[in-house]
């Protein structure tokens, strides 16, 4: 009844896009793998911080010239569901096999995500000119380039090989406005546009130590900077030198587009967005993980015919606002099935700090990052709510690994660094992990916070502890605290369908999200040439 609901709701959409006028704007998305909350223009007067050792003036100025968001959250922080959520407008678990990163094991099996359009295929039926470039999502229409040996997308990679850097560094930066140029000019009939840049060059891997040789980084200026679950070390400080020059990287590209519209004279009438899918990769407290570090990302957005530069909003918000904001803009009605809401009505306040009251939290979760991170291959299901005070997780099934119970005790720290599948699947390989686990007694609170069993509750009073890393849940003086924000978070996940409220809360634990029997297929190795 349900999937029929939502082909209907897709088949009624159809509208004269001669009705709509000829001034619908262009839309420029930029949306970055695994780039988090790293811009200049979000430096902490009050807290040290990662932001303090970079500048990021292309990002800044979108921020300068249109509102910066101070709470914005993924829906999940794993890839494929944070933008199914982004696509959609749905919750991730609303998303059927979404849900999971690469469900395989769902095979020909109905799947009711499959009917439900994404924002750019209901701009393709409404007139836009769309091109998705890079790592975008499942839900999308228009032409996709998907280049993923593309040196945009192996920024350091390709850089740290060439004999100039700085002229490798400009020529990749060409090439992300050429692509864009070449979009623009197949627009004959002057339709407006939306175009979907998503390069992963903050993805891991990087070149180790690219971040001081590209980008004169030095790791050790981000002493006394680094978030208290993570060893204040050279090598760490190293690996997030390296994770920060991919963020400068693309501020270059951000850059290359946004100089495009403005030789084209298409700036004015273009909302811009920027973010990325989730936190940073192969850390603690990163991607697969509901704290900020994980879940709480960028959001930069600039439209200068309809949004006064210069503010700051402090509303929670979630990346799900997007499609429906997306829609109001280009004045196309948005499907039933869409539970997000438009940023619309914040982006044309001209207020700062909070603009709708009710915007006071946000709900997060995540259900299975790799398949291969658990023997059974079952999910690590656990939900948060945000607000400005508190976070509150619930881990349901607190007797499973957090990071996956896969662990190979043989192998080496080189085999650790290019493996994640060796040890605990579910964090990315990186610098910052095999320190942990080869360091393991040294730094027994930083190795559990990463990889140790996670108690069914954990509060953090946000006040008192910014980096999360101190659970109130089982203090008494909190007890309060606990219970309203349960209550609140399971009232809202049974109000929007959550499968892993419904019912005995197993359906994500079974087929056909969860076959232990699956084997999956042999991993590709491809080298990169550039």
């Amino acid at each position: 009844m349900i999937k029929q609901l939502f082909v209907s709701a897709l088949i009624g959409l159809s509208f004269a896009v001669s009705a709509m006028g000829n001034d619908r704007p262009n839309i420029l998305f930029c949306f970055s793998d695994d780039w988090g909350r790293y811009a200049s223009i979000y430096r902490n007067s009050e807290r040290p911080g990662l932001n303090d050792v970079i500048d990021t003036p292309a990002l800044d100025a979108i921020g300068r010239s249109g509102v910066v968001f101070n709470n914005a959250f993924v829906s999940a922080p794993s890839c494929t569901p944070s933008r199914a959520a982004v696509a959609t407008g749905m919750p991730f678990f609303r998303c059927g096999t979404n849900a999971f990163l690469r469900c395989r094991e769902y095979g020909k099996a109905s799947d009711p995500y499959k009917s439900l359009p994404g924002f750019s295929e209901l701009l393709v039926k409404n007139g836009y000119h769309v091109m998705h470039w890079g790592k975008t999502t499942n839900k999308h229409a228009g032409r996709r380039d998907l280049t993923h040996k593309d040196p945009i997308c192996h920024f350091s990679q390709a850089v740290s090989a060439a004999p100039d850097q700085e002229a490798r560094k400009k020529e990749i930066f060409s090439f992300v406005r050429s692509n864009f140029s070449r979009f623009l000019d197949e627009n004959k009939d002057d339709k407006p546009f939306l175009y979907w840049f998503g390069p992963h060059n903050s993805h891991r891997p990087w070149t180790r130590g690219s971040g001081k040789a590209i980008w004169g980084l030095e790791p050790d200026s981000l002493k006394g900077k680094v978030p208290t679950f993570l060893p204040d070390v050279h090598d760490v400080r190293e690996d997030l030198a390296d994770y920060l020059g991919e963020a400068l990287a693309w501020d270059g590209m951000i850059n290359e587009l946004i100089e495009e519209l403005k030789t084209r004279g298409e700036l004015d009438n273009t909302l811009v967005i920027v973010s990325g899918d989730h936190g940073m990769p192969g850390m603690p407290r990163g991607k697969c993980n509901l704290h900020d570090f994980g879940s709480m990302v960028s959001l930069l957005v600039s439209w200068p015919k309809r949004v006064q530069p210069g503010r700051h909003v402090d509303d929670f918000v979630s990346l799900a606002d997007i499609a429906p904001t997306v829609l109001e803009a280009a004045d196309v009605e948005r499907p039933d099935h869409m539970l997000a809401k438009s940023l619309i009505p914040l982006l044309t306040s001209k207020s700062n700090g909070v603009i709708d009251s009710t915007r006071d939290h946000v709900i997060i979760g995540r259900e299975r990052h790799v398949g291969e991170a658990r023997r059974d291959r079952t999910p690590y299901p656990s939900r948060a709510i945000r607000t400005s005070n508190y976070l509150l997780v619930r881990n349901f099934k607190p007797d499973r690994m957090p990071m996956g119970d896969v662990y190979d005790s043989d192998a080496t720290s080189e085999q650790l660094l290019q493996n994640h599948y060796l040890a605990y699947p579910d964090m990315d390989a990186s610098p910052t992990k095999t320190f942990l686990m080869t360091n393991r007694n040294s730094y027994s609170k930083h190795f559990d916070i990463a990889f140790a069993v996670r108690p069914e509750f954990e509060l953090y009073d946000l006040k008192s502890d910014p980096d999360q890393v101190k659970n109130v849940a089982a203090d008494p003086d909190y007890a309060m605290v606990l219970r309203e924000l349960t209550d609140r978070m399971m009232n809202e996940l049974r109000e929007t369908g959550d499968p892993r409220v419904s019912g005995d809360g197993s359906t994500f634990d079974r087929k056909p999200f969860v076959d232990p029997t699956f084997v999956p297929p042999p991993k590709k190795k491809n080298a990169l040439k550039f």
